[in-house]
């Protein structure tokens, strides 16, 4: 059997910087070639400072970099050089999430790897078959045809998003009748037949692959004369924007109907927590909601530059082609207690585990009165009790947790975006 020795990657990453790493600190004896046409980001992968936040990602790099693991620009020499290229011989998708990406790649639920139904092929996939067998039981290791395997991965992170969104429906119906979704996620997690993971009701998904996969479906199935398929998944994409847009106009309608001008401390970009990738994730859009109606954001994040967040907020889908109104509307501080100071509410969008442990007496102090807190990702919930104690009004996913709210008197001009308007259809890829 073809063994292979050397591995060309293209494209250093989310995906190929992690998975290349990997291998080549569980086979030493194959030298992993990580190539970028973007020289900076190489240069990252080859210093101290690595472009991306992953945990225990800078242990696995600096185990074998230099010795079988190297990364440069140089691509045509480690295409020349390799007995395998990834992204172009082998469909191999990654089943990566975000945050536990090493571990994911170390202890994998499966590896799917697909190709032509050819000798040739077979040949391919036993080969690639032989590099993951280093560490990954034959048991775990699936290999199907070419389109078997793309549906595949289309279909997981499919299937996952959909779960996130069904349970998001369902925070809407409590949040109407009194009821509490972890409860209501707690009872039917305990079904054998649906499982506990993903129904952690919030402010909706992110990332590079929920809503590209979901659409790539969407896509395919409209290609393919599927129309009402290709509807049934939509909604799944429809669900995430209407939970984002609830949940901003939740917050301007317990601030008096109105954020204009109001200081707003966001807490949390990134998509999810332990990482520092902010693609698609929904501060961004509650981010832009807010801006829409004029509030002025304090983000702080503490894993996400402040470069990156003015970068996503400067898109003209977000800043409605006013970069401007970016500096003028959006501040970036390094520190939680500073976004804080002096703001009619914090909202946390990013579930850091930092955040559960802020003080947050000391907050209440430095904020306006009436001071309230929105919490997109129930992190707080364990502090409910004594957040009342102190003073805050807390709004959070799924539950009513004050009985009452402050009364007031509606302002004439309603806001800008409405929680029942129908979102718009994201374009094709």
């Amino acid at each position: 059997m073809f063994q292979i020795k050397r591995i060309c990657c293209i494209g250093a990453g989310y995906v190929g910087g992690p998975t290349c790493s990997v291998i080549a600190q569980m086979c030493p004896e194959i030298t992993v070639t990580v190539v970028d046409v973007n020289e900076s980001r190489i240069k990252a992968w080859n210093s101290d400072t690595l472009p991306i936040y992953e945990p225990g990602l800078k242990e696995v790099v600096e185990s074998c970099r230099g010795r079988n693991l190297f990364f440069s620009t140089d691509i045509d020499s480690a295409i020349r050089e390799a007995d395998l290229v990834f992204i172009s011989v082998l469909s191999n998708p990654e089943f990566l999430a975000e945050g536990t990406a090493v571990r994911d790649l170390k202890e994998p639920d499966r590896v799917l790897i697909g190709g032509d139904e050819t000798a040739e092929g077979y040949r391919a996939i036993r080969a690639l078959c032989a590099v993951y067998e280093h560490w990954v039981p034959k048991a775990r290791i699936i290999t199907t045809n070419t389109w078997s395997s793309e549906l595949s991965k289309l279909a997981a992170n499919a299937f996952l998003a959909q779960r996130i969104s069904s349970i998001n429906s369902i925070s809407a119906l409590c949040e109407a009748t009194g009821a509490d979704v972890e409860e209501v996620a707690k009872a039917i997690g305990m079904d054998q037949r649906i499982g506990s993971k993903f129904l952690k009701a919030s402010v909706g998904f992110g990332g590079s692959c929920f809503q590209k996969d979901v659409l790539n479906l969407v896509y395919l199935c409209e290609a393919l004369n599927l129309p009402e398929v290709a509807s049934y998944w939509q909604q799944v994409i429809d669900m995430n924007e209407y939970q984002r847009r609830r949940f901003a106009c939740r917050i301007i309608d317990c601030l008096f109907n109105t954020v204009t001008g109001k200081k707003i401390a966001l807490l949390g970009f990134s998509f999810k927590k332990d990482t520092g990738d902010t693609r698609e994730s929904s501060s961004i859009y509650i981010s832009k909601y807010l801006m829409d109606e004029g509030a002025k954001l304090f983000i702080y994040d503490p894993k996400v530059l402040k470069e990156q967040i003015i970068h996503d907020l400067s898109q003209p889908s977000i800043s409605e082609d006013n970069p401007e109104r970016v500096s003028e509307l959006v501040t970036v501080t390094s520190d939680p207690y500073e976004a804080c100071q002096s703001a009619h509410a914090l909202v946390i969008c990013t579930e850091w585990d930092m955040f559960k442990e802020l003080d947050y007496e000391k907050i209440y102090k430095k904020m306006l009165k009436p001071a309230f807190i929105f919490d997109g990702r129930r992190v707080l919930d364990h502090l409910h009790p004594h957040l009342q104690n102190i003073g805050f009004h807390i709004e959070t996913i799924g539950k009513k947790v004050t009985a009452t709210r402050i009364p007031y008197t509606p302002a004439a001009v309603c806001p800008r975006i409405s929680a029942t308007e129908p979102p718009t259809k994201k374009a094709k890829v």
